[in-house]
């Protein structure tokens, strides 16, 4: 199989394809020899070669994908020309820092990079983020391509340029918007993907259908099987809507001055959860899974949406093997974390909610009272989901 979709993220800056192929079995690898031959024949650096501009390639990636794909990408890239350099970071979202930022520069520099260099990110959003943003920091600007590893990456976090690390007090607080010259998602790299992150990503592709289009949400339910089965052109047909989606909204709205805030939903409440249990505990599209439920609770309480709505979302983040219920976190505490949101504004919490399963706005208009209670527990919403 080599099913590939095409599309274009129209930007200020510039446009930039997305390459979305399945160039090969997604489902898990199961015998080393196996693995070895797959990994092999995959080809991640053919459709990137045009897009390098200069001679000098970096490709970042982490301990964890570098003996997967590191060497086959760099092989290739060499074959076609290139002088090629590696930087392999430590895998995890609590390696999202300065320091990892610096070991990129470090590489840069010790190879003497010129500005005309290209910056490969070769893994998950942890390795994307980061990239770009020290591609967008070094000699004030450089070129990127987005490879990424992951579904949660593909889905969302390789597009849309933006770019960041973490600090102590908030997740992703500082970066800058940084568009890449390209991506390429190959849904033949879930074959090395863990469950665990694989379930992750389901919690992006489950926010573009509530935020967007409730009949998505119909073919998630009705493809669950396929989607779990890793099925090449069930995934490809996922994740080029999702890209698609992102694509529409990042065109309209790039530097997150209105619409594109609605890709937050139920981050706002997420970002909380990684931030009090540190980063790496939860991973990213856990705590945003957990924190959808939340938003949808809370768009319940304000009697936006119907409880059967509240259920039939806890079924299908349940279905992917996600959680639903939040850690048990001070309010005073999460209302503190959520002051350092980026949504806030004159001081006020400002929430994605829903009016409708496929309808998302942006509020600071609600009652506060509400989000304690929800800031306490979804239980007692979650308790009625079995009555008729």
């Amino acid at each position: 199989m080599n099913t590939q979709h095409t599309l274009t993220v129209h930007t200020q800056s510039h446009d930039y394809p997305i390459f979305i192929t399945a160039s090969g079995d997604c489902r898990a690898f199961t015998e080393q020899s196996a693995q070895d031959n797959a990994l092999a024949a995959l080809d991640l650096a053919t459709p990137i070669v045009p897009y390098i501009k200069g001679r000098q390639v970096l490709i970042v990636t982490n301990d964890l994908i570098a003996p997967l794909y590191l060497k086959g990408l760099q092989e290739r890239l060499a074959q076609a020309g290139f002088d090629v350099r590696a930087c392999v970071l430590p895998d995890g979202e609590q390696f999202k820092n300065q320091d990892s930022i610096n070991a990129i520069y470090d590489a840069l520099m010790q190879a003497h990079f010129a500005r005309d260099c290209t910056l490969v990110a070769l893994g998950g959003g942890v390795i994307g983020d980061m990239t770009g943003f020290a591609a967008a920091s070094f000699m004030r600007g450089v070129n990127f391509i987005q490879v990424p590893t992951t579904l949660l990456a593909q889905v969302d976090s390789s597009v849309g340029g933006k770019t960041g690390i973490n600090h102590a007090l908030g997740k992703n607080m500082i970066g800058a918007f940084w568009q890449p010259v390209a991506v390429l998602a190959d849904m033949a790299t879930f074959a090395t993907l863990p469950p665990r992150e694989f379930a992750a990503g389901m919690a992006e592709v489950i926010k573009y259908a509530l935020i967007m289009d409730a009949e998505f949400l119909a073919w998630l339910e009705n493809h669950a099987d396929k989607i779990l089965a890793k099925d090449g052109e069930t995934l490809a047909q996922m994740v080029h809507r999702c890209c698609d989606y992102k694509a529409q909204i990042v065109a309209a709205d790039e530097r997150e001055s209105g619409k594109r805030a609605l890709l937050n939903f139920g981050h706002t409440f997420g970002h909380v959860i990684e931030t009090h249990q540190g980063y790496g505990a939860w991973l990213h599209g856990e705590a945003v899974a957990a924190g959808m439920v939340q938003a949808l609770v809370m768009s319940y309480k304000l009697g936006l949406i119907s409880l059967d709505d509240v259920r039939r979302v806890v079924a299908l983040i349940e279905r992917f093997e996600l959680p639903v219920q939040p850690p048990k976190i001070a309010v005073d505490e999460a209302l503190s974390l959520m002051g350092h949101d980026k949504k806030v504004q004159q001081g006020k919490i400002r929430l994605v909610l829903l009016r409708a399963l496929g309808d998302a706005f942006v509020t600071a208009d609600f009652d506060m009272a509400i989000l304690n209670e929800v800031l306490t527990s979804v239980s007692d919403v979650l308790s009625e989901k079995n009555d008729v």
